[in-house]
């Protein structure tokens, strides 16, 4: 008997190579050469893109927006609950880890005994020195890390995408604001200009050369412009406190003065479809989430094998403390326990079941992460390179109503045509221009889109080793 733990020891060293864990491999999906919207409009980025290179929204060349993408960066609360959530998710790693290792405990203590029938009390005191240990043989604590690295990656990823989504949400709401700028400017010129229009309605109108429907018209006309400017500037006040706080400062603690707006759409440089797989925080997450789901499998299948722990312990006592240290008054033990689950109603199969049901779901939920990944590039690319086409007929379309609204005015003022043939005109070239604002600012939200579409630039670090 006494060679029997040497024995069980050597067993237990052969069953280690054997292993439950599954063989990973990311799910297959067929992927495009290249964006079908792409066209010859788009040439492939190089290597080290602009994406690459730096923040990518310095590629809209607008010194405040880098400014407030800063801030961003560092006051914004959900970007700070990702980042708790990833720290979390490490701990839990380290966690997991620990328990590949013994552990060692220490425990003592010390009894004063006396009573009626005793000739005087006594002291007993205790010391004692414990380890335990679980030897992975199955894979079973092996797979427990494995899943928890990987959701520590996903949990990496939802903090990529969370960055991406809040500077994408500022650089959205601060484009919209300055669009409301330039646009409150042109409202504001409306007016002046429409005041003076009314102006000569009424001088026509008090020397009897029009009816007093002229002047009615050009009232009308100011006060829809003066209520629409009311308009651009309740905006401009929501997209001003969106801004606030997503840089996680309180709307009333914060004002962005108005100022020319840099209406510039950068072109976005293209890479690989293949590269958003790494290249899309969400798809990345949804990888790491599938490969979580793959480790559970083989953590399930563990218990259909014996649990087997070893503990060993050393210990003393004596009736004082310099007792603990005589050799005499230690004790040993070394010991091995082995449990095996013999039947459970099919409890463990069921397990193994639901956990490969939960990979086949991630798989698809990573596949279905991926088209619409896709899509949104695709959808982007239509619409920037629509509104790059549309961008030269506005202005064609602006210079054109406008030299008709003067050319309308003038022939009032000369009689040759009614006021409604003004006011007509006149509106004409305000929705132009209007137009064309709304066209530069959709220009830059789609720009902003594509970039998120794409990634931001980010790349999983775990796909770059």
């Amino acid at each position: 008997m006494k060679n029997s733990l040497p024995i069980t020891l050597a067993l237990l060293c052969l069953l280690s190579a054997c292993s439950t864990t599954e063989p990973y491999q990311p799910p297959a999906m067929p992927l495009p050469a290249a964006f079908k919207e792409a066209g010859a409009t788009w040439a492939p980025a190089a290597p080290a893109d602009a994406l690459d290179r730096g923040p990518w929204w310095e590629l809209f060349q607008d010194a405040e927006l880098n400014r407030l993408a800063e801030q961003v960066q560092l006051s914004n609360q959900d970007i700070a609950a990702a980042v708790a959530a990833y720290t979390q998710a490490q701990a839990v790693v380290r966690q997991q880890r620990a328990g590949l290792l013994p552990s060692v405990t220490l425990s003592g203590g010390a009894t004063r005994t006396g009573g009626a029938g005793a000739s005087s009390p006594g002291t007993a005191t205790q010391a004692s020195l414990g380890v335990d240990w679980a030897p992975d043989l199955w894979g079973r604590l092996q797979g427990s890390v494995t899943s928890a690295e990987a959701s520590a990656q996903a949990s990496e990823a939802d903090l990529a995408s969370a960055r991406l989504s809040a500077v994408g949400a500022l650089a959205s709401a601060y484009f919209q604001l300055r669009e409301a700028d330039a646009e409150a400017q042109l409202l504001q010129a409306t007016v002046e200009g429409y005041e003076r229009s009314l102006q000569i309605a009424s001088n026509r109108y008090a020397a009897g050369v029009v009816a007093q429907a002229d002047v009615l018209q050009a009232q009308t006309q100011l006060a829809n412009a003066r209520a629409d400017l009311a308009t651009v500037r309740q905006n401009r006040a929501r997209f001003e406190h969106a801004v606030a706080v997503l840089t996680g400062r309180a709307p009333a603690d914060f004002a962005l003065p108005a100022a020319p707006w840099t209406a510039h759409a950068p072109d976005i440089p293209l890479a690989l479809p293949s590269t958003l797989l790494q290249r899309r925080p969400d798809i990345a997450a949804a990888e790491r989430a599938v490969a979580a789901a793959n480790a559970q499998i083989g953590i399930e299948r563990a218990a259909w094998f014996p649990s087997i722990s070893l503990g060993a312990s050393l210990g003393s006592s004596g009736a004082n403390v310099a007792d603990l240290f005589k050799a005499s008054n230690a004790v040993w033990s070394l010991g091995l326990s082995l449990a095996q689950t013999l039947f459970d109603a099919g409890a463990t199969a069921a397990r193994v079941d639901e956990a490969r049901a939960a990979h086949a779901a991630s798989a698809a939920a990573y596949r279905q992460t991926v088209l619409t990944a896709f899509q949104a590039v695709e959808d982007q690319l239509t619409v920037l390179r629509t509104l790059q086409a549309q961008e030269p007929l506005r202005r064609e379309a602006v210079s054109a109503a406008e030299r008709t609204a003067e050319q309308q005015l003038n022939r009032y003022r000369q009689g040759q045509l009614s006021y409604t043939e003004v006011v007509a005109a006149q509106a004409s070239a305000l929705s132009a221009r209007q137009a064309l604002l709304q066209l530069q600012l959709n220009r830059q939200l789609a720009a902003v889109a594509l970039v998120q579409a794409l990634g931001g630039g980010w790349q999983a670090p775990w796909a770059m080793q």
